[in-house]
């Protein structure tokens, strides 16, 4: 085994062989060619150009055999993984490696004033390789990651981008640390004299990156999902989800695209919910005039009986009522004694029946005819269903469907929607003047 005066002795005599060999160029040019000065920078020059051509020359060797042969081997698999680092050129990028390292051995030839600078200069284009190479990978890991079922609700794209943030700040780092020849340890002691200007110039990136982390655990938002930021007129499907941005196809074809921590600092409305269940709601009320509620006659009722939805329900509360009235001994002389059916009462229950053979609407989610508080405007009578089908266009259908037929039948209960008078209201009033 060699002593370590044995290895010192070895490295000095390669490192006088060097620059024997440069001084022989040296001498050589200043003799035949050049004075001292002239000589010597042409002799820096001549040293150059051999070691950027040898440089060259094995990062072709490197490119077209060995990153070729790895190529052909590549795309001969059946994995799919390793085709997105070729689509990524990541072999390529990596191939860099070889003529920075020539470079960086070839600094020995160079005389002493320039051997540090060659050294710093192949340690950049190392940490350059190096970052590129990173990038690269990052770029085919989300690639592969894509390929999944679970990454069209999922991206990862605000990772990616945060990884290559940090990266692109460590690299940044270690640069400052080659060129000035400092421990990079050191020199991030002496970034955070600068930290708050950092946290500033970065805002919205540190804040999209937290986002972006909060969003994927809480499980708030996917690709695709259609939601409500009213406070950025967003309206729509999610079609991109980075790192600093969120971007929103409203329903009118325009893009909105406001800040992904916007999702965690305000409140949004997230439809996924209807569309992961059974049914879509609707959610509709009707005003009706006051003034037209009645008690329904025998013979209203003898009419009623023949409408199909009606007629098992008329029969049975009528059986009912004649049997309360009759125990009780009501006097039915007059009409606000005992129990009796309505035109309004009577015109909810055909409503639920009619709702009820209608195959549209989900029979076993929540299915309300209600009235509500009743206001100058009338009794409000609010239809609270559920249809089957969640396609839009479809559901809107099945809705207006609905409200066609309601409006239709109400003037045959004897009842009147209720709606402020028009200019054509008042023509006839004058008029009959």
């Amino acid at each position: 085994m060699k002593s370590d005066t044995e290895d010192q002795t070895v490295t000095e005599s390669i490192s006088s062989t060097t620059e024997s060999w440069f001084e022989d160029i040296h001498q050589w040019l200043e003799k035949e060619y050049f004075g001292d000065t002239i000589s010597f920078y042409t002799g820096v020059g001549i040293v150059s150009v051999c070691s950027i051509g040898i440089a060259f020359i094995t990062y072709l060797f490197v490119r077209y055999t060995f990153v070729e042969l790895i190529h052909k081997i590549v795309r001969k698999t059946k994995n799919k993984w390793d085709d997105a680092l070729i689509d990524q050129k990541f072999f390529a990028k990596v191939a860099h490696v070889v003529p920075a390292t020539v470079i960086y051995y070839s600094a020995e030839f160079f005389p002493l004033e320039f051997e540090t600078f060659v050294e710093r200069l192949a340690l950049c284009y190392l940490i350059l390789v190096a970052v590129r190479s990173v990038n690269s990978f990052l770029n085919a890991l989300n690639e592969i990651y894509g390929y999944y079922e679970y990454a069209r609700t999922n991206p990862i794209n605000g990772f990616v981008q945060g990884a290559k943030i940090l990266i692109y700040i460590i690299a940044g780092i270690f640069w400052l640390s080659v060129i000035l020849d400092k421990e990079p340890w050191g020199l991030v002691a002496g970034i955070g004299a600068v930290t708050a200007v950092l946290l500033l110039v970065f805002k919205d990136t540190i804040l999209g990156f937290v986002a972006s982390i909060q969003i994927i655990l809480n499980d708030l938002v996917h690709m695709g999902d259609w939601i409500e930021v009213p406070q950025y007129g967003a309206d729509g499907d999610i079609i991109d989800i980075t790192l600093t941005t969120l971007k929103v196809q409203n329903w009118d074809k325009t893009i909105t695209t406001l800040p992904t921590y916007a999702l965690i600092s305000g409140s949004f409305k997230n439809w996924r919910g209807m569309q992961e269940s059974q049914g879509r709601r609707i959610k509709r009320s009707i005003s009706l005039d006051m003034n037209t509620v009645r008690f329904l006659t025998n013979d209203l009722l003898k009419r009623y009986s023949k409408i199909e939805f009606l007629e098992s329900y008329v029969e049975k509360r009528s059986n009912d009522i004649e049997q309360y009235n009759e125990i009780h001994q009501v006097n039915e002389d007059e009409p606000i004694n005992g129990r009796r059916m309505t035109n309004l009462g009577l015109f909810r229950n055909y409503v639920k029946s009619y709702l009820s053979h209608n195959s549209q609407i989900h029979p076993e989610m929540t299915f309300l005819v209600r009235y509500l508080q009743s206001t100058a405007e009338g009794i409000p009578m609010e239809i609270y269903i559920f249809s089957k089908d969640k396609n839009w266009v479809n559901y809107e259908e099945i809705q207006a469907d609905i409200m066609d037929h309601l409006l239709a039948v109400i003037p045959e209960f004897g009842l009147r929607v209720f709606q402020n008078p028009t200019g054509a209201d008042f023509e006839r009033a004058f008029s009959a003047k």
